[in-house]
């Protein structure tokens, strides 16, 4: 199995890349995806939370309430990490539990994980290949603001609360450009994608 690990800044064109390496044939684990599962209702992770930063933090229907609780720990250092300390190892238990499924399946099956924290939490050296998604930060804060409705002071907060792009660009085995139109990331995935079946092909003979 050849594990990718793909992140990059909020709004670099990171889904894109996603979507491109599920069609054509990698099997994609969306952390953001597992962190949601990992608060659900019923779950060990949102009882933490609630035991961590109060009740007022479940909507009505007793679903995590996101916003509120992005209202605690945005600005504070130490509740963020609080809060990372009860997500990010479920996530990493959820995670480990689909890459096994699909390991039992295929033994030879590529694996992406899109981590958008990947630097922040270390997980680097855990895959064969980093693959950063890289856009300039003008565009990144303009579609933050013209495509999720941000304020250009909120887009510019979401940007310096995760690591920089030198940071992310030290740990990167391949970078991508998603500065551009949607076509010619989507081409350099196809590229990096005709790399790695090349790669795996050869360990196998």
């Amino acid at each position: 199995m050849f594990r990718v690990g793909l992140t990059g800044g909020i709004a670099a064109g990171k889904s894109v890349a996603l979507d491109r390496f599920a069609e054509l044939g990698a099997c994609v684990i969306d952390a953001d995806v597992l962190a949601r599962e990992a608060v659900a209702p019923g779950t060990v992770g949102l009882a933490e939370i609630v035991e961590a930063f109060g009740a007022d933090v479940l909507a009505p229907d007793g679903s995590l309430d996101r916003a509120r609780l992005g209202t605690i720990v945005f600005g504070d250092d130490a509740a963020r990490g609080r809060l990372n300390g009860i997500v990010h190892p479920e996530v990493r238990r959820l995670s480990a539990e689909r890459e096994a499924l699909v390991a039992a399946r295929d033994p030879r099956a590529v694996v992406v994980h899109d981590i958008p924290l990947l630097v922040e939490t270390g997980q680097a050296e855990s895959f064969h290949l980093v693959a950063v998604v890289v856009a300039p930060e003008d565009v990144r804060l303009r579609r933050l603001v013209s495509v999720r409705g941000m304020s250009e002071d909120e887009a510019r907060a979401r940007i310096a609360a995760q690591a920089t792009d030198a940071e992310r660009l030290a740990v990167a085995d391949v970078t991508l450009d998603g500065g551009g139109a949607p076509e010619a990331l989507r081409a350099e995935v196809d590229v990096l994608w005709e790399r790695i079946v090349q790669e795996t092909a050869e360990e196998l003979a």
